[in-house]
This record gives C-alpha cells, sequence and structure tokens, in this order.
C-alpha cells in the first residue's frame, strides 16, 4: 500500500476526538474523494498527512517511510506532499512564473516546461494573480505543488470556489493532469458531486468516523447504511407488505401495468428528463421520465427487487465506531 493510516486519532482540548481510529489505505496513483459535512474533520485530516497538526495516536506511512507515530514525525519540508489549500494562495506581487518556481529546488526545472503545458499555462506566465480567472489561480497552484514532484498531492475543497458553469470542465482538466503525472491524491469536499467523475475511490466521513471506503459504483448502489445512501443521491422511501425500503429514483420505471397504481402530483424539466413525483398508496414516489406527465394523471410504476435498500425504517443510522478497512 502506498499511503497506510492506521488507528489514526486526532483530537484538541475535548475529550472527544475528531478522527477516532480511522484505519485505510491508498494504492500509487490512486485519486480518493474524502466526503464529509462541514466540521466533521476532512481538513484537519489533510493537516495531519501533510505534518500541519500532530495525531494523537496512531500511525501515518507514505511509500515505506512512517510520517507520524508514537516515536517518529517527519517535518511537513521533508514529506514529499504537495497541499492545494481551498483559498488558492499566491502571492500577489509576483507572476504566475514566479509563484509556481519560488522556492523550487535546481533539480526540479526541467520538469518546469513539462508541468507548464500539462497544465496550460504557457500564456499565462507573465501575468499577476488579480489577473487570473478562479480556474486560473487553481491551475497555478496545482502546477506548484506538481512540479515539485510530490509522493501524494493533497486537494482541500478544489471545487468550492468555481462557478457551476467551469466546474465540470476544471474538474475534468485536474483529472486528466493529476492521472498523467500519476499522483497520488486524496481530494476533500462537502459535496458529493465534485467526486463521482474524478475517482477512483470514495472514503464518506461522520462524526470522526469511516462510514464506507469504496469505488464510486459500488457505493452508489450498495451503500454499507443509510447516511451513505442519502449522501451520495436522493432515495424513495416505500413501505411494501407492511416493510420499510429504500429505492434511487431512477431505479423506479413507467410501465403499462403494475400493482403499484401513482396518481402525478408533480413535473419537473431538470435538463434531459424529467423529474416526475407521484402518490402511491399515500406515499410520494419519485422518478425520472423522458416525457413529462400531466397532473393528476393516473399511472403506473415498477422497479426490480434487488434495487430495494434496507435500513432502519427512519433512514438516520450510521456508524459510531471504527472497523479496519486496509
Amino acid at each position: 500500500m502506498f499511503l497506510k493510516i492506521t488507528d489514526l486519532k486526532k483530537y484538541y482540548n475535548s475529550k472527544e476526538p475528531i478522527i477516532k481510529n480511522l484505519n485505510f489505505s491508498v494504492d500509487e496513483g490512486e485519486i480518493i474523494s474524502f466526503i464529509g459535512e462541514s466540521g466533521s474533520g476532512k481538513t484537519t485530516f489533510l493537516k495531519c498527512i501533510a505534518g500541519l497538526e500532530k495525531i494523537n495516536s496512531g500511525k501515518i506511512e507514505l511509500n515505506n517511510q512512517v510520517l507520524n507515530d508514537g516515536k517518529t514525525f517527519v517535518s511537513p519540508n521533508y514529506r514529499k506532499i504537495g497541499f492545494v489549500f481551498q483559498d488558492y494562495p499566491l502571492f500577489p506581487h509576483i507572476n504566475v512564473m514566479k509563484n509556481i518556481t519560488i522556492n523550487l529546488e535546481s533539480r526540479f526545472f526541467s520538469k518546469l516546461d513539462y508541468i507548464i503545458s500539462l497544465t496550460n499555462l504557457q500564456h499565462l506566465t507573465e501575468r499577476f494573480p488579480d489577473q487570473l480567472s478562479g480556474g486560473e489561480q487553481q491551475r497555478v497552484c496545482l502546477a506548484r505543488a506538481l512540479v515539485r514532484e510530490p509522493d501524494l498531492l493533497l486537494l482541500d475543497e478544489p471545487f468550492s470556489n468555481l462557478d457551476s458553469n467551469i466546474k465540470a470542465s476544471i474538474q475534468d482538466d485536474i483529472h486528466k493532469i493529476i492521472k498523467e503525472t500519476k499522483t497520488t491524491t486524496i481530494l476533500v469536499t462537502h459535496d458529493i458531486k465534485d467526486t463521482f467523475n474524478i475517482s477512483d475511490k470514495i472514503l464518506i466521513f461522520k462524526a470522526g468516523i469511516l462510514q464506507q471506503y469504496d469505488n464510486p459504483v459500488n457505493m452508489y448502489c450498495n451503500p454499507v447504511n443509510c447516511y451513505c445512501a442519502k449522501i451520495l443521491g436522493d432515495l424513495n422511501q416505500l413501505t411494501i407488505r407492511k416493510k420499510t425500503f429504500f429505492i434511487r429514483p431512477e431505479k423506479i420505471k413507467l410501465v403499462k401495468k403494475s400493482e403499484y397504481v401513482g396518481i402525478v402530483e408533480k413535473s419537473l424539466f431538470s435538463g434531459k428528463e424529467y423529474k416526475i413525483s407521484a402518490r402511491v398508496d399515500g406515499e410520494c414516489w419519485t422518478f425520472f421520465n423522458n416525457n413529462n406527465l400531466e397532473l393528476n394523471k393516473r399511472i403506473f410504476l415498477d422497479f426490480q427487487k434487488k434495487d430495494l435498500l434496507e435500513f432502519d425504517s427512519t433512514c438516520s443510522n450510521f456508524f459510531t465506531h471504527q472497523e479496519k478497512i486496509i
């Protein structure tokens, strides 16, 4: 394993840890998205890996080197970790080229032209930060980190300051750049929409505990608890033969005949299709359809049993203790 976190615990002046016995590992070249609510400890976790915060117990290993445990603490300068902060910290009084190369060791200059070309900054090297868009500033920070050939790249909420109309293209750019350089990356975000297209694996964090760690498809289709299911996408709650189940809207289909009869209550155009809400036996079922449906229309809906998810009836559960995931 290229990065291995073992029994990591972090707390400040409280008896309740911010991170509780965290265990997981990352293979070389993987992009991992770390998802959690605001204040859940995501940024604290990145700072622990980078050496900007000391852990209280546990172990952090990177590329067969112990960075932090009960006996060892490697200072940030010697960890070979690149950190791109949320607010894109650039020096306002120097241009793009100088921002990228500031304090750069001579041995890295041979890669400079390649990284500038890869991040598409060739035409911006003489500009100053206040002359750049948010996406361009982000690419400068990324270039500054990558030119130093880090073993691990940490991205803290990299898309939170971007307009929605450019976010998708920036995500594609970053994914291409990271995969081209084969840089192992951990990306922290609170927005699940930022992760599906860019991640090899997703880690969901709640109340200091790792809830689930898997590839995006498995995680979406097979969430381990209700918290993970809800954070990954919309859910319908269905009562079938007095038993409570949950199902994704896209798994419910409009059919010609079925035991599930609904009355259309809402039809909203979402760009490619319509998001339909129908009342079925007193419950609201939401599904997608290519065509608009008239309000109060009687329809038949169905689904496959394999697509049903079963949790507690309130759908409020999440893990409160950490099991090892290696």
